[in-house]
């Protein structure tokens, strides 16, 4: 029995290309090894830092210089391809991610490393929305397209499974630059292979390139992603992130009325008037900011209170990956069968259901196991959305789409560690309130009260005991919270979804008929 939709009559728009599931191959492939070099990176932290013996502040932009780069430039690389090609702007991609792995060679200082990310955070902006865009692009068949981005959809949750587990193994064996040196033959594949199967397509009227609009929307999105960041390391009474904060709304509002006026915008914004594409953007961003702080703290469990290894950390974790390579793929087949509303929102629900056991069950490994085989099922759904958000964009403005579904993603995680890592945090002093040690230190994170308590002799047993179950109760209050949020979101997306919407027959309603041109056969073909 085939897991593809039957086709429907009339429902493509252009003849199918020829090679297009070997391209998605491609995409897929390059979109898992940069998923996975996002995490990796987690693992190789310890080793850089013994090496290298990065300052605090150093160690920080390590970590967030990437994150930075990728969404402030998630929109402009995407308009940037709509107007240069997609397939050029994948293919840079490429090249610069293999050429930033291979610098790490020459890195012997904490800022070159920090470059080197940086450049990774550039090349990780032009390869991930070009995926999307590009399956947007090969697949004119509703029913093709939403299976292409179930695939796509398991591959990202692979790569976010697989990262720690081969970080871990090749810090076994060698030095940490491994773990950007083993991006290298992966890149020159995707090129050579890129290069002969892929099509190139683009926007053939985009308009002129707004300057000003891409002033503000990278000075925005920097200062967005900046002051999240920075409100999660210092909380609420720090300067910096407010003035970062106002900054950003006020750039940001600037662009989206920019957008809005303009007919030839940098990013779509009236893509929102579709309410089934706000629905699919909905989904994404309030899954990523359950999984952002969950999936953290959870890996902290797992090796500070469980004394797990990262390699055995990363197995442990494989539950979640498992549950969305089964279930991303099957997704279409789903929404066929009992509805594209039934399947987005449901899979919430039941991702929202395996984050309510870390808070109903014992926190001890099976449930915990349970838990991450539901949230992964759930997290199954996330194709439909991809489906609904690609399906509600006019292929000219395939570029808009792909890019606020990543910056959702993007932002999504952040807004996790940030507002429920906070609530985590919070919890976790307060049941450290009547602690027998007082030390600061301990008080800040579990991994610091562990370090406390190796100095403090017998004390020291007593004051691990309670930082653990202290840290336990904060992923279970997290976990509380991730559930609530999930369920919020499914009903809020079952409300924004028609009933009778589906991603195969029914076209999804334009969202740009206010336009004051009408789109007209200008942009109907864009494969060249």
């Amino acid at each position: 029995m085939s897991l593809l939709p039957a086709p429907v009559p009339g429902a493509a728009t252009a003849p199918p290309h020829p090679r297009r599931w070997v391209g998605l191959a491609v995409l897929s492939a390059s979109l898992l090894l940069v998923i996975m070099d996002m995490t990796i990176l987690n693992v190789a932290l310890p080793a850089i830092s013994a090496e290298l013996r990065p300052s605090s502040v150093e160690l920080l932009w390590m970590v967030d210089v990437y994150s930075l780069v990728l969404a402030g430039l998630l929109v402009t690389v995407s308009a940037l391809g709509d107007r240069w090609g997609r397939k050029r702007t994948l293919l840079a991609g490429f090249v610069l991610f293999g050429l930033a792995s291979v610098a790490v060679l020459w890195a012997s200082s904490p800022g070159e490393v920090i470059a080197v990310r940086a450049l990774l955070g550039v090349g990780g902006a032009m390869i991930m929305p070009s995926t999307l865009s590009m399956i947007r692009t090969l697949f004119a068949d509703p029913a093709e397209r939403a299976t292409a981005l179930g695939i796509w959809a398991a591959m990202a949750a692979l790569g976010s499974a697989l990262g720690p587990i081969l970080g871990g193994l090749l810090l076994e064996y060698f030095s940490w630059h491994s773990a950007f040196l083993v991006n290298v033959p992966v890149m020159v594949l995707a090129v050579l292979a890129g290069l002969i199967l892929l099509p190139e397509s683009r926007n053939p009227h985009p308009g002129r390139w707004d300057l000003v609009a891409t002033a503000l929307s990278i000075a925005g999105m920097v200062a967005l992603v900046f002051s999240i960041k920075q409100f999660a390391k210092e909380g609420p009474v720090a300067p910096w992130p407010w003035v970062a904060l106002t900054v950003a709304a006020v750039t940001l509002t600037w662009f989206v009325q920019r957008c809005l006026r303009r007919p030839d915008p940098l990013l779509e914004i009236r893509l929102f008037r579709s309410r089934p594409f706000s629905a699919g953007t909905l989904a994404a961003l309030s899954t990523s900011i359950a999984m952002g702080a969950v999936m953290l703290l959870m890996a902290q469990w797992m090796q500070l209170v469980q004394g797990y290894s990262p390699l055995e950390t990363g197995v442990r974790m494989l539950p979640a990956a498992l549950g969305a390579l089964l279930l991303s793929p099957l997704a279409p087949w789903l929404a066929v069968r009992i509805g594209t509303r039934t399947v987005l929102a449901g899979g919430l629900a039941i991702s929202g259901l395996g984050f309510g056991v870390l808070f109903a069950a014992p926190v001890v490994y099976p449930w915990v196991a349970v838990s991450l085989l539901l949230v992964g099922s759930g997290m199954g759904s996330l194709a439909i959305a991809s489906s609904v958000i690609m399906a509600g964009a006019p292929l000219e403005k395939a570029g808009s789409a792909a890019a606020i579904e990543e910056t959702s993603y993007e932002l999504g995680g952040l807004l996790g560690v940030a507002v429920l890592g906070s609530v985590a945090a919070a919890v976790y002093r307060a049941a450290l309130s009547s602690s027998v040690s007082a030390v600061e230190a301990a008080r800040d994170s579990l991994g610091g009260a562990i370090e406390v308590a190796r100095h403090a002799g017998t004390a020291g047993m007593e004051l691990a005991r309670q930082a653990k179950t202290a840290f336990t109760a904060s992923l279970e209050v997290t976990g509380l919270a991730g559930a609530l949020l999930m369920l919020a979101a499914a009903l809020a997306i079952r409300w924004l979804v028609p009933r009778d919407f589906d991603i195969v027959t029914t076209p999804s309603p334009s969202p740009l008929s206010t336009r004051t041109s009408p789109p007209s056969a200008k942009g109907r073909r864009t494969n060249r």
